[in-house]
């Protein structure tokens, strides 16, 4: 892995907030051409990819120098107002707008208590265990995955045999080779699992633990590296996933994400199938078959931080 790679770290353990920012920004703005928004386009003459930084600033209205600082990762006392209007002149999405505000808030100096175990409250399990025919799991920062329900096992694996630091998607997903195989499209499931984590690591910038798996997975997948590097932020709030179960062949199934209300950073992840569908049958196959007839094991995890 080469310096431009790898994930700038501050002093702290965290992710370094002011390189993300300026990177963030540099990204965006590489994307955009100028015919996207209005400009003339000199074609082979441009010496750079997407829009020029005197451009962008024209665009959102503010000097090239105010922007200039703002990608050398000076956000400092930034307005609400002007970070609307970069947003609006590099079209970002809501999530990569919520990306940007993140990175550009003040960077705290005192230390920061040591994070609290991520708990799942005692009624949301209760829920996960009464959804009984849909496979549901709840997910937590840094992409943890927390509890999960009997069908949830069923379909993505023995998450209770693994470790509690082991139980994250962004792990599965690029160190699995069981994981790789079980989604049709793995490569839109590890651009969507990359884009959450980078908006964890936006609001969440020093956190040590979430560096060091960045930091790992960087070394250990080029994969992630090359998607880390695209800066690409996404929430999916709901969507469909193609796979290939190796007990009932194919599952199409629809996924609605729900963020709990509680300030946990934590969301209940849901699946069904088309009703009548061959996958709403292959669910019932393996909810019939119990735990000990499938890949699974029913998981009461242990908290982790």
């Amino acid at each position: 892995m080469d310096e431009h790679s790898a994930p700038a770290r501050a002093a702290g353990g965290g992710l370094d907030r002011r390189a993300e920012l300026g990177e963030f920004l540099r990204s965006r703005r590489a994307r955009l051409k100028p015919q996207d928004v209005g400009l003339p386009n000199f074609g082979r003459h441009r010496r750079v990819p997407g829009l020029r930084r005197e451009e962008l600033a024209q665009l959102a209205g503010v000097s090239v120098a105010y922007y200039t600082r703002l990608e050398q990762g000076d956000g400092g006392n930034v307005s609400a107002e002007v970070l609307d209007a970069i947003a609006r002149a590099l079209r970002l999405s809501d999530a990569e707008h919520a990306h940007l505000a993140d990175l550009a808030k003040p960077k705290r100096h005192q230390q920061r208590p040591a994070a609290p175990a991520q708990q799942v409250r005692p009624a949301l399990r209760h829920l996960l265990d009464s959804i009984d025919a849909v496979p549901a799991y709840v997910v937590g920062r840094r992409t943890d995955i927390l509890a999960w329900n009997r069908m949830a096992a069923a379909v993505f694996g023995d998450w209770a045999r693994l470790p509690a630091p082991e139980r994250n998607w962004s792990r599965l997903v690029f160190l699995e080779p069981e994981c790789r195989d079980l989604y049709v499209d793995w490569g839109q499931k590890a651009s969507d699992v990359v884009g959450y984590l980078r908006m964890d690591a936006g609001r969440h910038p020093d956190d040590p633990r979430l560096s060091a798996l960045v930091g790992e997975l960087s070394v250990r997948s080029p994969d992630f590296r090359r998607l880390w590097a695209s800066h690409d932020v996404k929430e999916k709030s709901h969507g469909v996933k193609h796979m290939r179960h190796p007990l009932v062949g194919e599952l199409t199934l629809s996924f609605e994400t729900f963020a709990l209300p509680d300030g946990s950073d934590q969301a209940l992840i849901t699946h069904h199938a088309e009703p009548g569908s061959p996958s709403a049958e292959a669910l019932r196959l393996l909810g019939s078959w119990g735990a000990d007839a499938t890949r699974t094991g029913s998981g009461t995890p242990t908290p982790s931080a």
